[in-house]
């Protein structure tokens, strides 16, 4: 059975389990990807995982995608991380090890997307939950929304997404949340720059479709000549990210999409991009 599903709206109801990975496209370009296995809490299982690179490799393939959130069907959970199981499975070292390669694929898989990622944290975000959000661009979350690395709790440790954190919090801060294992309500994870917006529960819907539908009205090829130098100039030398980033600009200064966009601005009309 595949691991992700159109999402369908007024369907008849059949016999089959509900997908764990659901997957929709709007016609603003929007793919929405929802984790569903409310059950389990979203826990990160190998069919969660698959469907979720499943669903991340047909946004990037499929031209009218423009724009990707990762959002929740569950009430108060976004994803409660990892399945905890998997850890006291009799299993040889070398099947544990394979067993961690989609983590890996799928971190790669979001940084190279090409296309802007935004995540719906509606509820909770732990554990390797949250190394997927912050392979994402953007992540707004509800007020009821909290964060955390709670592995150091029950013996383990979040080395999978480690480096993601490390990207994207503070040194001391980020030893605070590896080490401690708390959780942070989505203000102290705001304060530490894991998430951009907070909303009230009435206002977070309309603030994620407002800013996926933003991102997906950019033009597709600058956004992606951006993203990919976002991607690869974060660890370089400055004199390498300079001369790295000059060229980019040259390369983008190529594009049908710039000189529309300029002029669409002087002209003050909506810019029709090409793509290219």
């Amino acid at each position: 059975m595949p691991s992700v599903s159109e999402q369908s709206s007024g369907a008849e109801p059949t016999a089959h389990p509900p997908q764990p990975v659901l997957y929709a496209v709007a016609e603003n370009g929007v793919a929405t990807i929802t984790l569903n296995e409310p059950a389990t809490r979203n826990a990160l299982s190998a069919e969660v995982l698959q469907g979720l690179i499943d669903a991340f490799t047909r946004a990037r393939d499929e031209e009218a995608v423009r724009a990707v959130v990762l959002a929740s069907s569950h009430e108060t959970v976004f994803s409660s991380g990892a399945n905890l199981s998997g850890f006291s499975i009799d299993a040889p070292l070398v099947h544990r090890h394979f067993a961690t390669e989609r983590f890996v694929a799928l971190f790669k898989l979001i940084s190279a997307l090409g296309k802007p990622t935004l995540v719906a944290a509606s509820g909770h975000v732990l554990a390797g939950a949250l190394g997927i959000a912050l392979a994402c661009d953007l992540i707004v979350a509800k007020e009821e929304a909290t964060f955390g690395t709670p592995e150091i709790n029950v013996g383990a440790f979040p080395f999978m997404i480690m480096a993601l954190i490390y990207r994207n919090v503070p040194r001391k801060k980020a030893n605070e949340l590896l080490l401690l294992g708390e959780r942070w309500s989505a203000q102290q994870a705001l304060q530490a720059g894991i998430v951009n917006r907070v909303l009230p529960a009435e206002e977070f819907e309309q603030a994620v479709q407002e800013w996926a539908a933003k991102l997906a009205s950019k033009s597709p090829v600058i956004m992606r000549l951006g993203k990919e130098a976002m991607r690869r100039q974060m660890d370089m030398d400055l004199d390498d990210a300079l001369d790295y980033l000059r060229a980019q600009l040259t390369l983008a200064s190529s594009t049908e999409d710039i000189v529309e966009g300029v002029t669409a601005f002087f002209q003050k009309r909506e810019p029709q991009w090409r793509g290219r």
